[in-house]
């Protein structure tokens, strides 16, 4: 028997981490399980570098970053995902990964969007997806956009009865 307790979806907030949110809903309603929204946020000192060094107002660009991905997280879900998930919004900044979280936190499972980039796109880039498939203390669950149509149980209750 497959338990699952508690649902990561880590978000970007693309169109794929839309679906990947989606899938975190329906499965976490078919098993009982709270849902855990994460985005990691960019660190703003990584692009606020130039080349003779200086970097600008960091602070308040880290802060302006965080403070619109939460905003970002609180539109992602609905008063429905809070009251009947239980939803947590969570805002990570890179030094502390999905996957550290997901080990920290006990997560049963991850979903997440992959973009499906070309080969050489991801030999430049890498792929955070695989990275989390590779690393991660428990299944992911990838999903693309756009993503497989998943028949539901009601839907077909509701055929039948046609």
């Amino acid at each position: 028997m497959i338990v699952l307790k508690q649902i990561l979806v880590a978000t970007d907030f693309g169109d794929a981490a839309e679906a990947a949110l989606g899938y975190g809903r329906e499965l976490a309603r078919l098993f009982g399980a709270k849902l855990v929204v994460l985005h990691v946020a960019d660190n703003a000192m990584g692009s606020t570098i130039g080349i003779e060094g200086y970097v600008g107002a960091y602070p308040d660009l880290q802060r302006s970053i965080e403070e619109s991905a939460n905003r970002q997280l609180a539109d992602a879900v609905t008063e429905d995902d809070r009251r009947e998930l239980g939803v947590r919004t969570v805002l990570r900044t890179p030094a502390l990964t999905i996957v550290n979280y997901a080990r920290d936190e006990a997560i049963d499972l991850i979903v997440m969007g992959t973009h499906g980039r070309g080969p050489m796109a991801h030999l430049l880039m890498g792929s955070v997806a695989e990275r989390v498939v590779r690393t991660a203390p428990c299944p992911v669950l990838t999903v693309k956009h756009p993503e497989h149509e998943f028949v539901r149980a009601d839907a077909l209750v509701r055929v039948e009865a046609v």
